[in-house]
């Protein structure tokens, strides 16, 4: 993974052979210069069927990439193809455009589906950015929340304690 991601992120903490153990941190800081944040990365992996992987940490900016061994070698391939494409998508991005697949992502069923579509790119490039997204596709269920102001305001929607004893 680490060989398939080199010439499109760079990868933090290679070790003395210049490969990566069980997890890689890739460096997403430079992409601000394009107003695009690691969030965004994050936020549009959910439209290629993944979910979000660890954001800025251990170093600020970065994306934390840790495979399972429950995964197999196809899914690793869709996993890479998927943040590949969205480094495509970064560079055809510029700082200006604010209303860009990258910072409007996810985007939901609800969204895709609607009558009106506001957006200056296709429905099937925000649903469908790679083939195999259309075989199996895992739709996000919200768009975007305030995260500092939900870690601040847990809303609790489980049931009363009551109801587990």
């Amino acid at each position: 993974m680490k060989a398939r991601f080199e010439g499109h992120y760079p990868i933090l903490y290679s070790g003395e052979m210049g490969r990566a153990a069980h997890e890689m941190i890739l460096d997403c800081r430079a992409f601000e210069e394009k107003g695009i944040k690691v969030t965004d990365i994050a936020k549009r992996l959910m439209d290629y069927g993944f979910h979000a992987p660890t954001v800025s940490f251990p170093v600020a900016g970065t994306l934390m990439v840790e495979p399972t061994e429950s995964e197999d070698l196809a899914e690793l391939d869709r996993f890479c193809d998927a943040l590949i494409s969205i480094r495509k998508e970064i560079e055809a991005s510029t700082k200006d455009d604010v209303n860009n697949i990258l910072r409007n992502a996810p985007h939901t069923l609800a969204m895709v589906t609607a009558n009106e579509w506001v957006f200056p790119y296709t429905r099937e490039q925000a649903a469908y950015a790679l083939d195999y997204i259309a075989e199996n596709k895992f739709w996000p269920t919200v768009r975007r929340i305030d995260e500092a102001y939900g870690d601040r305001n847990l809303v609790c929607s489980c049931a009363p304690i009551e109801a587990y004893m």
